[in-house]
């Protein structure tokens, strides 16, 4: 996914599509990057951990295949010695981690965050339930429209599954900010066919992207 950080320029753009596309409707887009959605520290322990004691086990085998012995403490303290490198590798350097983590974990992390912000940032609280987050985390290289219940009871599944098709096809292409641009479009046009603009209309989210 993207690596290119979002500039100044693209967050101006970013934040007028967003009051472009609400001038149009009632409802409220929220959109959130986060360049990381877990730290992955224990996850990936665990599998390193696995993983030394697989290979340990398979060296002992092929020790014992070839006649050569090993006493058993000097064995366990070389286990040891490399989970202990093992784990010191990746408490320093943190982006590792997470390509020792399935990519199930890493979704189901992603889709934990993009609730956490869906709520966090009061997007379920709009008065006829009509907030949309557009939500992208960088790292697990994941994408999600979250809809509250006023849109959902309306809009199916499979749109923003298109939407979220476009914006991770942008993000591919280290295009992201197009892809918020993009998404925020779609999202926007769908809210003004269901919900369209009334007279009194608040504007009741902040309009821009939030990087975490």
């Amino acid at each position: 996914m993207a690596t290119r950080p979002i500039s100044p320029e693209d967050h101006e753009r970013i934040t007028a599509t967003i009051r472009a596309a609400e001038a149009r409707t009632d409802g409220e887009i929220y959109c959130v990057m986060a360049h990381a959605s877990d730290g992955y520290l224990f996850p990936a322990a665990f599998m390193a951990t696995a993983g030394v004691l697989i290979v340990s086990l398979a060296v002992g085998y092929g020790l014992e295949a070839w006649w050569l012995s090993i006493r058993l403490p000097h064995f366990v303290i070389a286990q040891l010695l490399a989970l202990a490198c093992v784990l010191a590798l990746l408490w320093a350097l943190p982006g590792l981690r997470i390509h020792l983590v399935p990519k199930r974990m890493r979704y189901q992390a992603a889709h934990a965050n993009a609730i956490k912000q869906f709520l966090a940032r009061n997007v379920h609280r709009t008065a006829a339930r009509t907030g949309v987050l557009v939500f992208v985390s960088i790292a697990e290289r994941y994408a999600e429209v979250v809809a509250d219940s006023g849109i959902d009871a309306k809009v199916g599944q499979h749109v923003w599954d298109g939407v979220v098709r476009d914006l991770t096809a942008h993000a591919g292409d280290d295009r992201l900010a197009d892809g918020f641009v993009k998404a925020i479009e779609t999202v926007g046009a769908v809210l003004a066919e269901h919900f369209p603009v009334t007279s009194g209309d608040a504007n009741e989210l902040d309009d821009h992207l939030v990087e975490i």
